[in-house]
């Protein structure tokens, strides 16, 4: 007769390692709902926090990027005087939805990550000439980066500030070469604008493409280009976020040019964020 018991070791050892399975199933379930649902409250509570505190700050008149005393007074082009976290100004994004609006804060560590898009300090202001960068989460803590491939050619990305509004463009996508590019731009530039933004330093430049992590030149003034003392540089925004989705093994990146600035005035938006 043959022997049961290896028959029946064999049928136990299956049964542990489902067990196994089954269970590293559950935890992996489980870090997934921390990281996109529990990561996500604790982020909005953040984000409401840090929207609210800005709102009361610009109704008293008073703009976060001013330096405080002990600093060099003035706007502070870098933000050196404001506390990492501290919200300066806001994001909307009108392809995204009517509702989409994040309180942008100062710098690109975890801990001001955790609250909203963050500006790379080492980068220009809102406005400036140069490149405004911005890093954003694209899975979790509020997600605010999280559908950044859906951007298109001339889409709108809308900024508030204490004093104004700042409407930039999205640079052309996939553009074949830079004749098709300049068609593109001039769907929503000017056409001086449109020829600045395709031609000589940031002729190849893309609305949005995916780079490495350490491709860190997509921030500098002028992106792909050393010199800083490149003259007039057009006023860009750069946003940055991981790429794939639960994957930080690559970047993606958004450019956008300045079209116009507005006024902020009470009761008033810009077109783009009307209806």
């Amino acid at each position: 007769m043959n022997d049961p018991a290896p028959r029946s070791a064999a049928r136990t050892a299956v049964g542990v390692t489902g067990e196994l399975l089954i269970t590293v199933g559950v935890l992996l379930a489980l870090f997934v709902v921390y990281q996109v649902w529990w990561t996500d409250i604790g982020s909005a509570r953040a984000q409401a926090a840090a929207d609210d505190e800005l709102e009361q700050a610009w109704d008293a008149g008073q703009d976060p990027r001013v330096a405080n005393p002990r600093g060099r007074g003035g706007i502070d082009p870098h933000d050196d005087a404001l506390e990492d976290g501290t919200a300066f100004a806001r994001l909307y994004i009108p392809a995204f939805g009517s509702d989409y609006r994040f309180a942008v804060v100062s710098g690109t560590t975890d801990a001001a990550l955790e609250i909203g898009p963050g500006h790379y300090t080492e980068t220009q202001g809102p406005g400036e000439a140069g490149n405004f960068a911005v890093a954003g989460h694209r899975v979790g803590r509020g997600a605010p980066f999280n559908d950044l491939d859906a951007l298109r050619t001339c889409d709108a990305l809308v900024y508030a500030t204490a004093s104004e509004w700042l409407v930039y463009r999205v640079l052309p996508v996939d553009a074949p070469d830079a004749a098709t590019a300049r068609a593109q731009a001039e769907e929503c530039l000017s056409p001086e604008t449109a020829e600045r933004v395709t031609t000589g330093t940031y002729e190849g430049l893309s609305g949005v493409s995916v780079v490495r992590p350490e491709d860190v030149w997509v921030i500098d003034p002028v992106p792909g280009l050393s010199d800083p003392d490149v003259p007039e540089q057009l006023p860009l925004t750069t946003l940055t976020t991981c790429h794939p989705q639960y994957s930080a093994s690559e970047r993606m990146v958004v450019h956008a040019v300045l079209d116009r600035t507005e006024p902020r005035v009470p009761g008033r938006v810009p077109a783009e964020l009307e209806g």
